[in-house]
């Protein structure tokens, strides 16, 4: 019964869930959002994106949310996040999503940025947020490279805002995903 409600969508409590989560999705999302293996994750494979700061502050299948904050570590000569350290919060959103869904594919994927753009509105002087609702999409681009082992270009936005909920950047990133033979 347990498995019949979960092809469904709902819990065997009766609850709907939200999220059509697929277990190595699920499994990655948790890495990610375990204080101490994201840590260990950033501090091996982005240790820029460790010292400035950046974390996860909330993930699961269609969104992520990342932090950056204003610290000597991640300022500029003008009293505000430097460029770059934006940009590894902004980017780390969207590649959260799309690295839950290659997560242990089969066959296995290949994910690369190849372009990003970024619009500047207010100075960050405080922690500033970024997040991308695009988890659907990646999905489907990723089902797309796989079905027709073709490369599949999917450009993401992520939109950081500071405290207050006021904008202070949008990151357009462009993402390529090929099924690997």
């Amino acid at each position: 019964m347990i498995d019949f409600l979960a092809t469904l969508g709902e819990s065997p409590s009766g609850e709907i869930k939200t999220h059509n989560m697929n277990t190595n999705s699920q499994e990655f999302i948790r890495m990610m959002t375990s204080g101490i293996k994201f840590r260990l994750f950033l501090l091996f494979k982005l240790p820029s994106a460790y010292f400035s700061g950046v974390r996860i502050l909330s993930m699961d299948d269609d969104s992520c949310s990342v932090t950056v904050p204003y610290k000597w570590f991640s300022q500029n000569p003008f009293k505000s996040t430097y460029f770059a350290c934006l940009a590894m919060a902004a980017e780390l959103s969207t590649g959260a999503l799309a690295m839950a869904h290659v997560h242990k594919s089969r066959p296995s994927v290949s994910m690369l940025v190849t372009s990003l753009k970024a619009s500047y509105t207010k100075k960050a002087v405080g922690i500033t947020c970024f997040t991308c609702l695009q988890g659907l999409q990646f999905k489907e681009t990723i089902a797309r490279a796989i079905t027709t082992g073709e490369p599949q270009l999917f450009t993401a936005t992520s939109t950081g805002t500071n405290k207050q909920g006021e904008k202070i950047a949008e990151f357009s990133v462009e993402w390529s995903f090929k099924a690997k033979k």
